[in-house]
C-alpha cells in the first residue's frame, strides 16, 4: 500500500490549523500508477518519491501550494488536509460533531450559540477546506443551508473525491462549495442572507491582504441578516500588531465584538490563532465563556473594556494599507 507507514506527530496548532511534523498519520492512497510527468495516486493526486523510508510524501499541486491528505490513525475515518505543510482541516467522516483543532472548536460554540439549539442557520464559509465546520453546522443543526467558498481548485476536487459529505448526514444536499475569491464571491451575494459568516483564509500560513481590511469586513456585514454573527480566525505572534489592527477592524464595523484565543497567544508570547467574533446584537459571552474554560485546551474570551486594552491605540486595517498576515516564524516547524 502506497504510504502506508505511519507518521508521529507533533501538532502546532497554529494559523492555518496546525503543523502535522511527522504515528498518527498516514498518507492517502493505494496505489502508485507512472504517467507522464511523474507518479499518480490512484485518484489522481500526484505521489513524489519518499525522501526517507519513514518519511513517505503523497501530494498535488494546487493554487496555493502542494495539497496533502494524511488519515488519522487515533480516530479510523478521520484525515488531516495539508497545505505546503500547514494544516487546513481536520475532518471526522464518522463523526462531524467531531472538532479536532483548538481554534475550530471555539468556531463551533458560535455556531452553537447562534441560535436556539437544532435551529437550521444560513452560513457563509469563506474558505470551505474539508468542510469541517460545515459539516458539523449539518450535524448539530440539520436544515442549515450553508455556502462555502474555496479559492484552491485542486483542494475542492480532494474533498469532494477523497472526503465527500456522508450520503447519511443531515442537510448533506444543502452545502454548496463554489469556487472563487473569497471576497469576490462575497461581494456577489444578496444583502441579508446569512445569520452566520466564517471568514477562515489563508494561503498557506498567510490571510491574503484583501481579507484583513475594515472594507472586507463591511463587505461580511453586508451578507449578514440582522443580528447575524460574523467570525474571523486570525493567524499572528508577537507583537500581535496584526491581530490588534484585525480586531480594531471589526470593530469599525460591529459595535459588539469578542477575541477568543489561549492566553499565551493574548498576552503575546507564541504565535496561534485568536478567533473574532462579531454582531450587531450583543454576543453570549456568558455561554462562550463556559464553553471556551470546559475545553480539553481552555481559551480567554475578551470583550468590553479589556478588549479597549488589548486593542490599544491600534488602527483599523484599511485596503490602502492592507498587507497578508505575518508568515509562520521558523521555530514553529523545528
Amino acid at each position: 500500500m502506497a504510504g502506508s507507514h505511519s507518521v508521529a506527530r507533533a501538532e502546532h496548532r497554529l494559523a492555518g490549523l496546525s503543523l502535522t511534523v511527522t504515528s498518527r498519520w498516514v498518507f492517502a492512497g493505494q496505489r502508485i500508477e507512472r504517467t507522464q510527468g511523474g507518479p499518480w495516486l490512484d485518484d489522481g493526486a500526484m505521489a513524489s518519491q519518499p525522501r526517507q523510508r519513514s518519511e513517505p510524501v503523497a501530494d498535488q499541486p494546487g493554487t496555493g501550494g502542494r495539497v496533502v491528505l494524511l488519515a488519522d490513525l487515533d480516530r479510523p475515518g478521520s484525515w488531516m488536509l495539508l497545505v505546503d505543510g500547514i494544516s487546513q482541516s481536520h475532518v471526522d467522516l464518522d463523526d462531524p460533531r467531531h472538532l479536532d483543532l483548538e481554534y475550530m472548536q471555539r468556531l463551533g460554540h458560535l455556531i452553537d450559540l447562534a441560535a436556539p439549539t437544532g435551529t437550521p442557520l444560513r452560513v457563509l464559509h469563506l474558505g470551505a477546506g474539508g468542510l469541517t465546520l460545515a459539516r458539523y453546522a449539518a450535524a448539530t443543526r440539520p436544515g442549515s443551508r450553508q455556502l462555502a467558498v474555496e479559492a484552491d481548485a485542486e483542494v475542492a476536487r480532494l474533498v469532494r473525491r477523497r472526503l465527500p459529505v456522508g450520503r447519511a448526514q443531515p442537510g448533506r444536499r444543502r452545502i454548496g462549495v463554489r469556487l472563487g475569491d473569497a471576497r469576490a464571491v462575497l461581494e456577489q451575494l444578496p444583502a441579508g442572507s446569512f445569520g452566520v459568516v466564517v471568514a477562515d483564509v489563508f494561503a498557506g500560513d498567510r490571510t491574503p491582504a484583501h481579507l484583513t481590511s475594515v472594507e472586507f469586513t463591511k463587505a461580511a456585514a453586508r451578507v449578514l441578516a440582522p443580528g447575524g454573527v460574523y467570525a474571523v480566525n486570525v493567524g499572528d505572534g508577537p507583537p500581535l500588531a496584526h491581530a490588534r489592527g484585525r480586531v480594531a477592524a471589526v470593530r469599525a464595523v460591529f459595535p459588539h465584538v469578542c477575541v477568543m484565543a489561549e492566553p499565551a497567544v493574548l498576552r503575546g508570547r507564541r504565535f496561534g490563532n485568536l478567533v473574532v467574533a462579531g454582531s450587531g446584537r450583543e454576543l453570549p459571552l456568558a455561554g462562550l465563556t463556559r464553553r471556551l474554560a470546559a475545553d480539553p485546551f481552555p481559551a480567554r474570551l475578551v470583550a468590553g473594556a479589556e478588549l479597549d486594552g488589548f486593542t490599544a491605540d491600534a488602527a483599523p486595517i484599511v485596503d490602502a494599507c492592507a498587507e497578508p498576515s505575518l508568515p509562520m516564524p521558523p521555530e514553529v516547524f523545528a
